[in-house]
């Protein structure tokens, strides 16, 4: 496994890592869950991602619940949670410093920890001074509750202005940014946030490197029972998994993975890690064998030659 850095900090993160969205609470439980998080510790793996909102909280439990069955050691892990949605009240969303503290101490509950190595504003939110909520996540910080905070899918001015807020009055800055990144959704990492990385050493923990699925290309012939799409609550994922115009794309660069003679999953995760500003890869799966998939990517990077990179740009291109 290999372990870079957080941003400017010195925390290391495996390149790859494992997430619990969809999966833990909707597609499995805790003995599969425990399964695919041995897996993921066998080649290494040493962040796992959650959210206060995955499975209206449940992912949490049963993450915390395979941690503590296995006895693994807390000082090996590297765990996050976002706090956005927390449940139906008036003050159980959002970036307000009470949902902030609360949305905190409810779920280390949930996961049985008394601290996360990373927490996530899960969005940007309009109702919420941006001041606000820099300073509740200092406070998180200061209590150990946190060791580093961050945010996921904000604008860079959003993040910009939360930086400089946390500079202006000696608070807890923003470390990291967990934005969707993948083949098929570039601009905001490769573009929009270019000059964080240099300006602020911005770190980034990628989600959906495999677009939901579709660089898996499982959807190439309409959507299995059993993927993602499929799972009550997710029907929004339909119309992503079968636009014409992206199951072309998709179809292109199974080719060139062809080629290569490895996975089109394997080979779009690879594409991830090429690049630098990538701090971690977080990757979803449903079953163990899933896991040790998508753990063969870390082999396929050199394979990434700059013409094997060509071809891939070319197969993103229109007909």
């Amino acid at each position: 496994m290999e372990y870079r850095r957080l941003g400017r900090s010195g925390l290391k993160v495996s390149a790859l890592s494992l997430g619990s969205w969809v999966t833990f609470g909707n597609q499995i439980a805790n003995d599969v869950a425990y399964e695919c998080m041995s897996a993921a510790l066998e080649y290494g793996v040493n962040f796992f991602d959650n959210a206060e909102g995955y499975a209206g909280g449940q992912s949490e439990i049963v993450m915390g619940n395979a941690i503590k069955t296995a006895g693994w050691r807390r000082e090996d892990l590297v765990i996050s949670t976002k706090i956005f949605w927390g449940g139906k009240g008036p003050n159980d969303t959002g970036l307000s410093h009470k949902h902030v503290i609360e949305g905190v101490n409810n779920a280390l509950k949930r996961l049985q920890m008394d601290y996360v190595d990373l927490v996530f504003c899960h969005r940007p939110d309009p109702n919420t001074p941006i001041e606000e909520t820099v300073r509740a996540m200092d406070i998180v910080v200061k209590q150990g509750k946190a060791f580093y905070w961050g945010t996921s899918e904000w604008s860079a001015d959003e993040i910009r202005a939360a930086y400089g807020i946390a500079r202006e009055y000696g608070l807890t800055p923003p470390l990291m940014e967990q934005p969707q990144y993948n083949l098929l959704h570039r601009d905001r990492v490769e573009k929009e946030y270019k000059l964080l990385y240099r300006d602020i050493g911005l770190g980034t923990t990628i989600f959906s490197p495999l677009a939901s699925g579709l660089l898996s290309g499982k959807y190439q012939n309409g959507i299995p029972e059993e993927s993602r799409a499929a799972v009550k609550g997710y029907e929004w994922l339909k119309d992503s998994v079968t636009n014409a115009e992206r199951l072309a794309k998709v179809a292109r660069l199974q080719i060139v993975a062809n080629q290569l003679g490895i996975s089109l999953a394997q080979m779009s995760l690879a594409w991830c890690l090429k690049n630098p500003q990538v701090s971690t890869v977080i990757t979803g799966a449903s079953k163990a064998s899933q896991v040790h998939e998508n753990m063969k990517a870390l082999d396929v990077v050199p394979l990434l030659t700059s013409a094997v990179m060509d071809a891939i740009e070319g197969a993103l291109q229109p007909a």
